[in-house]
């Protein structure tokens, strides 16, 4: 399953953090059962029963939730899945040492720390934007942010999700064409650190960055554009948050 924010239950999961922020924890609570109650595969359960973790009482309930999650993290096996097991991993070592199982404990944060910033993914890798550009031209850091235009960005970023690009190439500023660029990172590169383990664990989105050029190999024709709607509520979204890029 691709990552999208327009899925019905990762909606009624994002519903539930937004009741988080407002400090009503049972409407948040009841948000995230629902959205366990109607996941239909093994992606939004693994969602699911992450979020409803979070709102258990004792630690072995908690732990209960979150070994489901995994459960089905692992059943997936994915890119989208493998950048949530060290934040998993991490969370279940602190359930058992709360419950004295120092054992458990020290294996699962072992595993945690085996997996972290270690990105599987190997692609193929998607950048949107509305510039008109060639195969074989590089994109480099230092152009401005599309989400706040006075700040110089230090890396390129780009995804492994296409319609994620989209998105991007949609929100991009300009008048031009929406473009998704194929592309090939030519050094290292890191999840992106303004979106893995925010809102959602690990790295849903499939988003890195390089300070290293990006050479582009190729040009997508055909994704999934997000409808008018959808992409009002997200640009407006973007124009009310306060958060900060880490750049």
């Amino acid at each position: 399953m691709e990552f999208s924010p327009f899925n019905n239950v990762i909606k009624l999961c994002l519903q539930g953090m937004s009741m988080e922020d407002k400090d009503m924890p049972e409407d948040a609570e009841r948000l995230f059962l629902q959205a366990w109650d109607e996941a239909t595969d093994d992606h939004e359960k693994f969602l699911a029963a992450h979020y409803v973790s979070r709102h258990q009482k004792t630690s072995a309930d908690r732990l209960k939730w979150l070994e489901t999650s995994l459960e089905f993290a692992l059943k997936i096996n994915d890119d989208t899945v493998k950048s949530a097991l060290p934040s998993l991993y991490l969370n279940i070592s602190k359930c058992y040492e709360s419950l004295g199982n120092m054992e458990m404990s020290k294996k699962n944060a072992e595993l945690s720390l085996l997996l972290k910033n270690h990105p599987s993914d190997k692609g193929p890798f998607y950048h949107g934007t509305k510039a008109d550009l060639q195969i074989g031209d590089v994109l480099t850091a230092g152009g401005n942010s599309n989400y706040k235009s006075e700040l110089k960005m230090n890396h390129i970023y780009f995804t492994a999700l296409i319609n994620g690009a989209g998105l991007a190439a949609a929100l991009a500023k300009g008048d031009g064409v929406e473009r998704v660029y194929i592309v090939e990172p030519t050094g290292i590169y890191e999840n992106d650190p303004n979106v893995t383990d925010k809102k959602f664990p690990g790295n849903p989105t499939r988003s890195y960055r390089s300070e290293m050029p990006l050479k582009i190999i190729g040009e997508a024709k055909e994704w999934t554009k997000p409808n008018p709607e959808d992409l009002k509520r997200f640009r407006e979204k973007l124009d009310d948050s306060k958060g900060e890029i880490i750049n």
